[in-house]
């Protein structure tokens, strides 16, 4: 992990295409803005874990007899 110390305007790039900036610094948080990519999906990491869980959990759910019927097995 790089840990960087940045104030508030400041900014990093990542890969040439992806800028995070420090947009406000709070007494429990830091605001932050990130410019990429429309096809460079983000999210917070919270959200992301659901969703992992949540596909994780679609994979469980499949029976196999679906998709024999959906190709005609």
């Amino acid at each position: 992990m790089l840990a960087l110390s940045r104030k508030k305007g400041d900014s990093i790039i990542i890969n040439e295409n992806i800028e995070i900036f420090i947009i406000d610094i709070g007494k429990e948080q830091v605001k932050i803005g990130i410019k990429a990519p429309k096809n460079i999906p983000i999210y917070r990491k919270e959200v992301f874990e659901q969703i992992m869980q949540e596909n994780k959990q679609a994979v469980l759910d499949v029976d196999i007899k679906d998709i024999k019927n959906l190709f005609d097995i």
